[in-house]
Parts: C-alpha cells; structure tokens; sequence
C-alpha cells in the first residue's frame, strides 16, 4: 500500500486509543511505562486541544485489564468506553461504528500490545475498511523491544505510517502562527515533552522574563553563601 506524503492535520484524521490498562501495561517491556503513560496522556491532551475526534477502547475491563488510567479519563471525562471482548477491536462492531461516525479515513493508534492489538487493528482496518494507519510507536508498547520493533517493521512493510506522539501535535499544531492553540500546546509542551519543555520553561523566564510558574506555594529566597 503506498500513501501519498500528506501531512496530518485536525481535520483529515482520527485518534483510537487502544487498551491502555493497568494489566496490559504490566506487560510492557519496550518502553519505560511511566514514560509510556506520559507520552499517551500528552496525545490524548492533543487531540483535545485539536478538536480530533477520539475513540477509546477496553478489553476485559473487570475480569482481567482493569480499568482506562485515570489520567486519560481526566483528559476525556466524559467519553465512551468502547468494551470489548476480541484482541482485535476491529472484530467489535461498536469500534467500527465509531470509526465509521467520524468519517475520516487517517487513523491516529496508540495502543497496547503492539505486537497483538496494534497488529491486529491496523491490519483488519486497512484492509475492511479502506483506512490509513499512523501508528504512535512511543505511546504504544510491546512485551519485549524485540516484539515492539518487529511488529512495528511488519507494519511499516503493509503500509502503515510510524509516528511519535510529540510529531503528531507538532504537525496539527504546524505553524506557531496559529495563536488560538499556540497557549495549549505550549503547556502540553512544558508538562510533557521533557528536555523540550525544560528548554521553553528556560526561555520564557530567563530570556523572556516571564514570571516563574510556581504551584507549591511562595518562592523562597535563596540561602546565603557562608
């Protein structure tokens, strides 16, 4: 499958976010699940900020998975939770509705296992429903680093597009003239992309003379040298 080098934007995609559960992050072995977690809270705090339409899968909520992180539910409050019983969430026809609802045929995924859910979705959506897969590589985990990176390459090979949260939100967000989300995705920025955002906090106080940001109460003065 060739797709054609366009660029995503707010209003030409999508965003699945697929089994992102305690018991399936136990299992993740490829990426630090802490970063892991960051990574799908800023993109789902992106898609906010965009307007993308977002659906949300569960597998075997109360029996086995346990329940969507709470940090995305305080992203999404109040959004579906598609529940399912299948590894593939495609096999579930609420996922396709919701897919179909949308009507955007580029599919944002950040999911968990990559080697399995993933695997499963982008394939079975590519080929029944005519879509275009943006895999999310850094807000997605495998097993082990070997099952990530291979399954990642076998998708790469059918077509699917890999990607990283922070790419994705640079490229809705695309030019800095854009001052109605300028603001929001700036603080994405600083909470969540680490380096990057230390190095803006630096630049808006140091060299922009911004006022320190401070939420655990008044600034202390420095303790003299002796």
């Amino acid at each position: 499958m060739f797709l054609k080098p366009e660029l995503l934007t707010p209003q030409n995609c999508q965003l699945i976010i697929i089994d992102h559960q305690p018991q399936m992050a136990f299992g993740v072995q490829s990426i630090d699940r802490q970063t892991l977690k960051n990574n799908v809270v800023a993109l789902a705090k992106a898609a906010q900020v965009f307007k993308v339409p977002t659906t949300i899968t569960t597998v075997e909520t109360q029996s086995f998975s346990g329940f969507t992180y709470p940090e995305l539910l305080a992203v999404l409050p109040d959004h579906p939770i598609l529940e399912r019983s299948s590894m593939n969430s495609w096999d579930d026809q609420k996922v396709r509705d919701a897919l179909a609802a949308n009507g955007r045929k580029k599919v944002v995924v950040a999911g968990l296992w990559t080697e399995v859910c993933n695997n499963g979705f982008a394939f079975s959506a590519m080929e029944g429903g005519g879509y275009e897969i943006y895999m999310v590589a850094d807000a997605s985990g495998g097993t082990t680093k070997e099952a990530h990176d291979y399954a990642m390459q076998r998708m790469v090979q059918a077509g699917v597009v890999p990607m990283t949260w922070q790419q994705v939100m640079l490229e809705w967000q695309r030019d800095w003239a854009h001052k109605e989300t300028y603001d929001e995705v700036i603080a994405i920025v600083r909470e969540h992309s680490g380096g990057y955002g230390m190095g803006v906090d630096y630049a808006y106080t140091m060299v922009h003379k911004a006022p320190e940001r401070n939420t655990h109460g008044p600034i202390l003065p420095a303790v003299p040298a002796r």
